[in-house]
């Protein structure tokens, strides 16, 4: 069950704390395939699955990386959700690595850890987090990233 944080003083009192993870979710062909559609980035490892099982390093097709990433919007509300604002908005990332595969048919979850929140002029934060993006069973995470988010009051 989400967590639910009351406001930027809510957010500052969870500085430092990991908030939990997600839900898992199941990475199918046919959202890599919408995807590389939405994208135009249909490189065979991603949407070639008997090309990607018999040629690719990873034994199949994989999902892109920038899926892995934009899945966060999709998995972190099972995590936490921020009221007592007007509005939140995604403002940028900061180092985003992906170091192993996501594989086609591997389930994924989110995990979150609340880094800082910096009070901004007027009524708002710019609030960071550490993404952590797991496939279940895998020994490396396949994506860490520093994703910036703004709230406004």
């Amino acid at each position: 069950m989400a967590k639910t944080v009351e406001g930027i003083a809510g957010l500052e009192a969870l500085v430092g704390e990991h908030l939990g993870y997600s839900d898992w979710l199941e990475i199918t062909q046919d959202r890599v395939n919408t995807f590389a559609d939405a994208t135009g980035d249909h490189q065979w490892i991603h949407v070639d699955p008997e090309r990607a099982k018999a040629e690719s390093p990873f034994g199949g097709p994989i999902a892109h990386g920038y899926l892995t990433l934009s899945l966060g919007p999709v998995l972190m509300p099972t995590i936490m959700t921020v009221t007592g604002v007007k509005m939140g908005v995604n403002y940028g990332c900061g180092k985003v690595r992906f170091p192993s595969p996501v594989p086609v048919g591997s389930k994924l979850r989110l995990g979150a850890q609340l880094d800082s929140v910096e009070r901004l002029p007027g009524d708002g934060a710019q609030v960071q987090m550490t993404f952590t993006f797991e496939v279940e069973g895998a020994p490396k995470p396949s994506c860490v990233a520093e994703i910036i988010f703004r709230y406004y009051e």
